[in-house]
């Protein structure tokens, strides 16, 4: 019997990324393939990359020089290395990686990494492989279901893929020409995957999707699911103690994902929306197809359904043509809505995208002002939502023991780590935890006597 082939797989980027390298390690298990921390043991490196950040091709390219070093240093002690480069990057890059980078064995993209067993075949026997067309199939059909141990192994939360790809095409962005067109997965698929982790102990499930909430599936009854459809029918499966989605836009919210939060309490209340900016005139740069006020809208309509809902945004500044006065009514849009966390980055041209061909107007200066203001004001209001759950019962679901001895950590609705001490046993479990301070970002506190408690009132910090 052979040893096992050890895999290393860094992924970089977004939560489909970090679901796309589960999938990839469980497409290799039945090639004899085992997982490994350490880059040095690797028989097979995979860098799963993305394109969304500044720069993003040039931190391939300085890893690949250090995985070409540890390639060849293998070579001198008689083990073969392969390289793989997955994901966005590659899918953006292909032809320029093959070129750029000789140590490259194969090259993929994130809708066709389901052919990676015969793509490593190909590079082994043809020299190196290149596979970055929309392939026809549905590469989901294909993946190799995760094994039990592997689920496990993962912890008790899990993402599931359900939809792929965008057709808003923001002007900013390369998800339509890395990821494609959208496409949703039909319900029966998805509750064959949800069941196969709820039975290996997950109890956490966040459905994905570029634009999640454009979900519109094929439904056992043979009509189109909406995204609020299917979370009702998934609330219903045994073993699910909460469930999620990311990322969401404005547009795609109905009035069926509304009330699948006024009426399921497993959905948890805190949505992941992003705005981008404040401005009307930016908005319509960006193609983002909505107004502030439309934004607050669909906001005050997720509030009335359900008062603790919480919201975290995206954030871009000194998109080309921003003013003062934009900005400001980034500030401003930031201060009414009151979020309990955010992203935010300084805009940075993609190749591809319409974007790219406008002239920037923000000096580099003048963009890190406006970072640091607006990063000053968001971790403003995530701290005091923060230190409005001091003196509170919220409800946490452990998942695994703490770096201090005796210490577990789980986490809240709103995803904040919250940390107790307790034995083991409590992993996987939802129980009331009273809060009592606050460290950093994450909060402490001691397990309540009763059995279960929600937050007794809406943690909004904006006007």
């Amino acid at each position: 019997m052979k040893p096992p082939r050890k895999l290393h797989i860094k992924s970089y980027g977004c939560q489909m990324n970090v679901y796309d390298a589960q999938r990839m390690a469980d497409t290799l298990t039945p090639e004899g393939f085992v997982e490994t921390a350490n880059v040095d043991d690797a028989d097979l490196v995979i860098l799963n990359t993305c394109h969304i950040r500044e720069k993003a091709s040039e931190k391939v390219y300085s890893e690949l020089g250090r995985l070409r070093t540890i390639k060849e240093e293998a070579a001198r002690n008689g083990r073969q290395v392969s390289i793989a480069v997955a994901g966005c990057v590659a899918q953006a890059e292909g032809q320029e990686i093959i070129r750029r980078a000789p140590a490259v064995d194969v090259v993929v993209g994130p809708q066709s990494y389901h052919h990676l067993p015969q793509l490593l075949v190909h590079a082994k026997r043809h020299g190196r492989a290149l596979e970055t067309e929309f392939p026809v199939e549905d590469k989901f059909g294909f993946l190799p279901p995760p094994q039990p141990q592997a689920i496990r192994a993962r912890g008790i939360s899990a993402f599931v893929t359900v939809q792929e790809g965008c057709d808003k095409f923001c002007s900013f962005c390369v998800v339509p020409y890395t990821r494609g067109a959208e496409l949703s997965r039909p319900v029966a698929r998805i509750v064959d995957d949800v069941r196969r982790l709820t039975d290996a102990g997950v109890r956490e499930i966040t459905l994905i999707g570029q634009n999640v909430n454009a979900y519109h599936g094929e439904g056992p009854d043979g009509r189109i699911w909406s995204l609020g459809k299917l979370l009702y029918h998934l609330a219903e499966l045994p073993g699910i103690a909460r469930l999620r989605y990311s990322t969401s836009h404005p547009r795609d919210v109905d009035q069926t994902l509304i009330e699948a939060h006024r009426d399921l309490p497993a959905l948890m209340p805190f949505v992941h929306l992003p705005v981008q900016s404040g401005s009307d005139r930016i908005l319509a740069a960006m193609n983002r197809k909505h107004s502030a006020d439309d934004y607050r809208r669909v906001v005050d309509r997720f509030r009335a359904a359900r008062q603790d809902i919480a919201f975290s945004s995206d954030f871009i500044v000194g998109f080309p043509g921003e003013s003062r006065e934009d900005f400001a009514a980034t500030l401003a849009l930031v201060t009414q809505i009151g979020y309990a966390a955010a992203y935010s980055f300084k805009y940075s041209p993609r190749p591809g995208t319409p974007a790219a061909d406008l002239q920037e107007t923000v000096s580099a200066a003048e963009m890190d002002e406006r970072l640091v203001r607006l990063q000053g004001l968001i971790d403003s209001q995530q701290s005091a939502f923060n230190q409005a759950a001091i003196g509170r019962t919220v409800d946490v679901l452990f998942e695994r023991a703490a770096r201090n001895p005796g210490q577990m950590v789980g986490r809240t609705a709103y995803l904040q780590p919250a940390h107790v001490m307790a034995s083991p046993d409590i992993v996987g479990r939802v129980l009331p935890v009273t809060i009592e301070s606050l460290e950093r970002y994450s909060l402490l506190g001691t397990l309540a006597p009763s059995a279960h408690a929600r937050p007794s009132s809406p943690l909004h910090t904006g006007a």
